[in-house]
């Protein structure tokens, strides 16, 4: 068993009590259906302070509508929903919550603008004042190691490169909660190696994090909270 100095910072935030900061995000009852098709039935979900909480389920499971649903992007109804201790209303989000969330789809929507009008766009739509517009997006962008990607077309960047920028857009607005939607997918080694060290160091920061993911490295490390889907519903399995 490895000691506390010698994990990663992933491995450590996975191996912290699981309730000894409560519950980032809890909800029972949660339901979508679509027409007649019913595309999640949770009966109950928890997601604890500073914990890695890894995803996984066949493609159609219903894993990408949770996280849009968390994320107050799609419309679902739920019995009881908290978020750090405050219930709220699903179906009327509040934009407080909404932003303390960040969410990083598997193919993430880039602007042809440049990196960092990208990366500060969340910042601006905050109504954050300019000067610290410029120097989160400094930091996000020294955080993620990427400056040697300002001055390229965002779109054409690689699968890998636009994650990063993703990551680091999501990271300059600070949220509690991270939403990851396979953020290894489909990327060669050292692209996968790359955001997976930007996801360690999220999580040494002592983030909450759901990603979902069939990425066996993430699956196998020991201490995470692992969840699986099937057909809409979910099952803790550690």
């Amino acid at each position: 068993m490895k000691t506390a100095s010698a994990m990663t910072p992933l491995e450590r935030a996975m191996r912290l009590d699981a309730g000894s900061d409560g519950a980032v995000l809890s909800c029972s009852g949660l339901k979508r259906r679509v027409g007649a098709r019913v595309i999640l039935d949770v009966d109950r979900l928890r997601l604890d302070r500073g914990r890695v909480h890894l995803l996984s389920g066949p493609n159609g499971a219903g894993k990408t509508t949770l996280l849009r649903v968390l994320a107050g992007l799609e419309r679902a109804r739920c019995s009881t929903f908290s978020f750090c201790g405050a219930p709220i209303e699903l179906a009327d989000y509040p934009e407080r919550f909404r932003r303390q969330i960040g969410f990083v789809h598997h193919h993430p929507v880039l602007f042809s603008t440049s990196v960092q009008a990208n990366i500060a766009f969340g910042l601006r739509a905050a109504g954050i004042a300019r000067s610290e517009v410029k120097r989160r997006t400094a930091a996000a962008i020294e955080w993620a190691g990427i400056g040697s990607l300002v001055g390229r077309p965002p779109l054409a960047l690689s699968a890998g490169e636009k994650q990063r920028v993703a990551l680091a857009r999501a990271h300059a607005l600070d949220p509690t909660l991270y939403l990851l939607d396979e953020p290894t997918a489909n990327l060669d080694d050292n692209g996968r190696d790359l955001v997976t060290r930007l996801i360690d160091a999220i999580a040494g920061e002592g983030r909450t994090l759901l990603i979902a993911c069939h990425d066996r490295d993430l699956l196998s490390l020991p201490g995470v909270v692992r969840l699986h889907m099937l057909e809409g519903c979910l099952e803790v399995l550690s």
